[in-house]
């Protein structure tokens, strides 16, 4: 069963190793162009001065223009970036759907199954040698993601928690590949045509992805407040990588005046025209800025949180593939 499969599929092999062969030739020279305009800016060693609480505002200030202009300069590379994303769903279409779908459609199924090897010991061989390239080269993706998207990171406010590079790097890659293959080996089972099955993995793989991004990620930990008032010089620091969920301006009793915004007035609460400070939004005496915001030494754990449903997905799926595999006619 192990010659066999490798047999059928040493050709996806090759192209695949191909397609990551080529994807690094591409990846590494940028990578290296980010690093060493980092290292010219000086970004460097601003990175580990405004990890200090007690910089001082002319480093903070010259530290910030130099990540604007590197971010300035490469910034372009986020269409680059939200193209990678499409990575792991390209291996669950590739590899994942046709893994089943095509043995049926073709109808080989029918003479593995009569020369003495079982469904369940085709399906364990299968999707074990399957699984096992796919954390491979999963762990690779990982980790040459996060190398080349180490500066971009730490040039950015938000820092790994950025929505798109927190799903290029890390473990999270391993989840969502083993999902993606899973979802395309179950697909396979219940509609046994490879086209078919192709589209409901392209689609629910989307569908999951997102939920999961947009509506699990930011409750994984209960989420910290931040609070400074509307007067003085300057505002309240986060930490740089801080992943800010919402943000807005309340009055003392807690009503919010102004979501997503924030108001800094100078020391007497008098703006330019003598008005009282945040007058045209009709604060009251007390009012003060508010965020709610995941701290940036949450990242590995949520990285640990979302590589595990998106696994334990993956294992049902697969569990209930193995299943429907002893149905088939």
């Amino acid at each position: 069963m192990i010659w066999l499969t490798w047999r059928q599929h040493r050709k996806q092999a090759f192209f695949t190793l191909l397609g990551f062969a080529a994807l690094a030739a591409l990846m590494v020279p940028i990578g290296l162009s980010m690093r060493h305009t980092f290292a010219d800016l000086g970004l460097a060693d601003c990175v580990r001065r405004l990890a200090d609480t007690d910089v001082a505002a002319t480093t903070r200030e010259t530290c910030e223009a130099g990540f604007y202009r590197f971010t300035n300069e490469y910034g372009n590379l986020n269409l680059l970036a939200v193209l990678l994303l499409t990575l792991p769903v390209l291996v669950g279409l590739f590899w994942g759907a046709p893994l089943v779908a095509r043995e049926v459609e073709q109808g080989t199924h029918r003479f593995v199954w009569t020369q003495g090897v079982a469904r369940s010991r085709w399906a364990l061989v299968k999707f074990g040698l399957v699984g096992a390239a796919v954390v491979a080269l999963a762990v690779g993706y990982g980790l040459g993601m996060s190398w080349w998207v180490e500066p971009l990171t730490q040039a950015a406010r938000e820092g790994r928690f950025g929505m798109i590079v927190f799903d290029l790097q890390g473990v999270v890659p391993i989840g969502y590949t083993l999902f993606a293959v899973a979802l395309g080996i179950f697909a396979g089972t219940v509609w046994k045509r490879m086209l078919p099955a192709m589209g409901i993995t392209l689609a629910c793989f989307i569908g999951v992805r997102a939920a999961v991004a947009i509506l699990a990620r930011p409750h994984y930990q209960p989420a910290r407040t931040l609070t400074f008032p509307i007067e003085g010089s300057t505002e309240a620091d986060m930490g740089r990588g801080d992943w800010v969920l919402a943000r807005g301006i309340r009055n003392a009793d807690g009503t919010m005046v102004a979501e997503d915004a924030r108001i800094i007035c100078p020391p007497g609460g008098k703006g330019p025209d003598g008005r009282a400070c945040g007058a045209e939004l009709g604060l009251q005496p007390g009012a003060y800025n508010w965020q709610l915001f995941q701290p940036a030494d949450r990242f590995w754990l949520f990285q640990g949180i979302e590589t595990g449903i998106f696994v334990v997905l993956a294992v049902l799926l697969l569990y209930l593939a193995v299943r429907r595999i002893r149905r088939i006619a």
